[in-house]
């Protein structure tokens, strides 16, 4: 059993070069276990909502790699007051808010039950001794049993997640006090596994088209749920765990749903644990929203900025290309024309802005309408996209641009 005294910080380590990783792979030397926390769950903090002063939110969390034991990042990042907690579960999920028999568990802040987490903060669990396999759906459930200001949530989560009246219900296994349904994620941001079979993790950084906007809800069909349904066929040294930073509404340039990408970069990718790689998708709504950025040359430096700072942790940037919406109310020529000059100089960016580049702009236009999402991949509003084209955006990406190619060596 891992003991509750593991403090939760957040662990930056180095892009991992050839013949260095975690993992063993076949006929590679056994190793013993690095007490090596990979992150494998995000949703970033998005803004705050009502509180429900008494109430158990119990949200639904689908890792991408499992391990030994978890831990909980929670947020108080955007409240205004102090946010007391004076319960916090951790559970694997049979159906709805129902736990599996056995699995609930009660997690600690240096070994204490209850915890204040401090306005515009983020904090860590103590490890839970629970086990969890790759792909497991958890049970986050907290209780707020204090009037504490503002919630702060991840607004579009794109999963059933559940609320009780009032009540301090987050230890009940059976989940019939969650008569209330919510499509947010209320005060969790992250989850931690121990000992993953994995080289680190990858943070998928951008707005409503890494989000999930447009999939069907409740079955993980995100971009970075189909990469990391990839990355899972991979040997443990050149797997990693995939953390989903999308927000939408999310701007490069300017703080608009939740901060800029460059205000948030710190708190949602490069503290995050065990973080190998960065791929980056943000700018649309910047060129499309209100106001809308015209000069091409101020994403570039957005771009550089961002790059900067994760080479300065050891972290590799991997810059996407801005997808089509030709056809979305908000599309113009001229705004168009800055969407082409962006991902030009993205391209270019293998030989020196990024450390390579993924063509989502390439892989889901219509070739008849190269300014239009092909019709196959469209949600329906010419700008999100489908669980289809969530899967052909994750497709396009080269794994060999995330992971180590040689194992792990003592």
């Amino acid at each position: 059993m891992v003991g509750a005294g593991r403090i939760g910080v957040a662990l930056l380590v180095v892009v991992l070069g050839a013949g260095a990783g975690q993992g063993t792979a076949a006929g590679a030397p056994a190793r013993e276990p690095l007490d090596t926390w990979t992150g494998s769950w995000e949703a970033a903090p998005s803004g705050t909502t009502t509180a429900h002063p008494g109430a158990s939110f119990r949200n639904v969390v689908h890792l991408s790699v499992g391990g030994d034991a978890v831990r909980v990042r929670l947020t108080n990042r955007l409240g205004t007051a102090p946010l007391r907690l004076d319960t916090v579960t951790v559970a694997l999920r049979g159906t709805g808010p129902n736990a599996v028999p056995g699995s609930m568990r009660t997690a600690t802040f240096n070994g204490a039950g209850t915890v204040t987490i401090p306005a515009g903060e983020d904090l860590v669990t103590d490890a839970v001794p629970l086990a969890v396999p790759d792909a497991a759906d958890l049970l986050v459930t907290v209780h707020t049993p204090d009037d504490s200001g503002p919630a702060t949530y991840h607004r579009a989560a794109g999963q059933t997640n559940y609320r009780t009246p009032g009540g301090n219900w987050a230890a009940d296994s059976d989940g019939a006090a969650y008569t209330t349904t919510t499509t947010s994620w209320y005060y969790v941001t992250g989850v931690d596994v121990l000992d993953a079979p994995a080289a680190g993790s990858v943070v998928a950084f951008g707005d409503s088209l890494t989000d999930g906007n447009g999939s069907t809800r409740d079955t993980n069909h995100r971009w970075p749920d189909r990469l990391a349904e990839r990355l899972a066929e991979l040997p443990s040294y050149r797997r990693l765990g995939v953390l989903n930073a999308g927000i939408s509404g999310n701007r490069l340039l300017r703080d608009d749903t939740g901060p800029s990408a460059l205000a948030r970069l710190d708190a949602d990718a490069l503290s995050r644990s065990g973080v190998r790689v960065l791929i980056v998708m943000e700018g649309i709504n910047d060129i499309k929203g209100t106001p809308n950025a015209t000069d091409p040359d101020a994403f570039e430096t957005a771009y550089r900025t961002l790059v900067t700072r994760a080479h300065a942790h050891g972290i590799r940037v991997v810059g996407a290309t801005l997808t089509p919406y030709g056809g979305n109310g908000a599309y113009t020529a001229a705004r168009e024309a800055v969407r082409q000059a962006v991902n030009a100089f993205v391209r270019a960016g293998a030989g020196g802005l990024f450390d390579a580049v993924v063509d989502f702009d390439a892989a889901v236009r219509d070739p008849e309408q190269p300014q239009r999402i092909r019709p196959a991949y469209d949600s329906g509003d010419h700008l999100h996209f489908n669980d289809a084209g969530m899967r052909a955006l994750a497709d396009t990406v080269d794994l060999t641009t995330l992971a180590p190619l040689t194992p792990w060596t003592p």
